[in-house]
């Protein structure tokens, strides 16, 4: 072998190596820091009792407040998809005027990842009519979809509707 043929050989090998140390590194890259644990299914559930604990503060911000901006709301007691922040507030303050209790009848958990959870099932609302001081319950399904962003758990998508048979 001449000593040209050793050089092409030699610069072969060293572009072949390095090309082959940047792909790790990129894939490094693009893999990123090891994935956040999935949350718990009593980590979900308990997102449920914060939703439920801000219905009790009476204050229909405190719980728009749990859900993402973007999120869209199919709500109990309202034919409106509420779909921004004010239409929310404009719900929850119709709908908190009646006190509403809300217990969970049936829960089904699915974590999909780290960062997003579906709760879907039967609750109910213990309600009193603000007018007269009657007392109801409202059976419905439900369904939320919990999304985690810079760390911090909101709904993106809720969607509660009674049920068919009164």
């Amino acid at each position: 072998m001449t000593r040209r043929s050793i050089s092409k050989r030699v610069a072969a090998v060293t572009a072949a190596a390095l090309v082959a140390v940047g792909t790790f590194a990129a894939g490094g890259a693009v893999a990123g820091p090891e994935k956040a644990a999935k949350p718990t299914k009593k980590q979900v559930a308990a997102l449920f009792d914060e939703w439920n604990a801000a219905l009790k503060t009476q204050d229909p911000e405190k719980v728009a407040d749990l859900y993402w901006d973007d999120a869209v709301l199919l709500p109990t007691l309202s034919n409106q998809v509420r779909a921004d922040r004010e239409s929310r507030i404009d719900y929850f303050e119709h709908f908190l005027a009646n006190k509403p209790v809300g217990t969970k009848i049936e829960t089904h958990i699915n974590v999909l990842d780290s960062n997003s959870v579906l709760d879907a099932g039967l609750y109910e609302f213990a309600l009193t009519d603000h007018d007269t001081g009657k007392k109801s319950i409202a059976k419905a399904r439900y369904t939320y979809e919990w999304e985690k962003r810079d760390g911090e758990w909101k709904i993106v998508n809720h969607h509660s509707s009674l049920m068919p048979e009164g």
